[in-house]
């Protein structure tokens, strides 16, 4: 009887051993980790059996989720590859948006960094960021603001680290002064390039983290973390997220990201010398821009291209308008 107990618990103990090194392990945005056995992971709700208790976690709580093979996995209905499941959408409408995981800012800064760019004028230089294969790029107006000789560099990601690559055939595609916005398109690529999803502001949350890629000062690929400060702050009648990301001269152009890896702004302004008051255009304005590009429309050879000020009206009345005159004092009957 004791053999046969003993052999019962030898048993219990291998299988325990067995299901603990193969346990999944679901990571909180909070830092803590829970262990156990995955039965639900969707885009809603992840449900894991810990043993004692099953857990039901938000998948807005749930960082990743580490299968026991090692894999991070997706939602149950998405694919099992590594390439994100693209939504569908019209041809014209250029930009790309996708179904994404939340990860950390070093492997969603890594997957994104070949698609952020850098635009050089005459005028100066400024960062920008590929929206599709095609090479449209989308960067601030001021960044090429009166110039038509522009340079996109791009960097390639090789065995050997980052590689310069240099479009100098680019064009003006569509222009958006007011909203200080412009759209570009590289012409001499010789294959398809890598491009960033646009995010949607119904998803943005005040206090939610966010990063910058982009090339201050000329310091290319600088990675800037910190967190969204408020999503609608107004300026001279427009609205900007407001974030605690450094943005400094040379970012403006460039990605504002979530921790999905999409594009939720594009970093336009920031206090030189105040830390943590920095703007970006948000993304929805962005997709509008690009949606309508045809009436943003740029075109070197007409003269009427750009914007102007309408004179006022003239006068109906063609006569010299009246002297003027001091009013009349009535004296005072005391």
């Amino acid at each position: 009887m004791k053999i046969y107990l003993f052999a019962l618990a030898g048993i219990a103990a291998l299988l325990l051993a067995g299901s603990a090194s193969a346990a999944d392990r679901v990571v909180l945005k909070s830092g803590s980790e829970v262990t156990g056995e995955i039965l639900k992971n969707d885009d809603k709700i992840v449900i894991i059996d810990i043993g004692t208790t099953v857990l039901r976690l938000a998948r807005t709580d749930v960082l990743r989720v580490d299968r026991s093979g090692g894999a991070t996995t997706r939602p149950d209905h998405a694919s099992a590859t590594t390439q994100p499941i693209e939504k569908s959408g019209p041809a014209w409408q250029l930009y790309r948006t996708a179904k994404l995981e939340p990860d950390t800012v070093e492997k969603k800064s890594d997957a994104n960094a070949e698609a952020v760019v850098m635009v050089t004028s005459a005028g100066g230089q400024g960062s920008g960021f590929v929206v599709n294969p095609d090479g449209y790029v989308v960067t601030n107006y001021h960044v090429i603001a009166n110039e038509t000789r522009i340079k996109v560099t791009l960097f390639k990601q090789t065995d050997q680290g980052f590689e310069n690559r240099h479009f100098k055939k680019v064009k003006i595609v569509a222009l958006n002064p007011f909203e200080d916005l412009a759209l570009l398109k590289i012409e001499d690529a010789t294959e398809p390039l890598k491009y960033i999803y646009l995010g949607s502001m119904e998803d943005l949350k005040v206090g939610q983290e966010c990063f910058a890629i982009g090339n201050p000062l000329g310091l290319t690929r600088t990675v800037s973390q910190g967190i969204v400060s408020t999503k609608n702050r107004n300026f001279e009648g427009r609205l900007y997220i407001q974030t605690t990301t450094d943005i400094n001269p040379g970012n403006s152009g460039g990605p504002l990201f979530n921790l999905k890896g999409e594009v939720i702004g594009v970093t336009s302004m920031g206090y030189i010398y105040l830390g943590g008051l920095n703007f970006a255009i948000p993304c929805d304005v962005v997709k509008r821009f690009i949606e309508n590009r045809d009436a943003f429309a740029y075109d070197e050879d007409n003269p009427n291209a750009g914007y102007r000020y309408l004179q006022p009206a003239g006068r109906r009345n063609p006569s010299s308008p009246p002297p003027g005159r001091w009013p009349q004092l009535e004296p005072t009957n005391r």
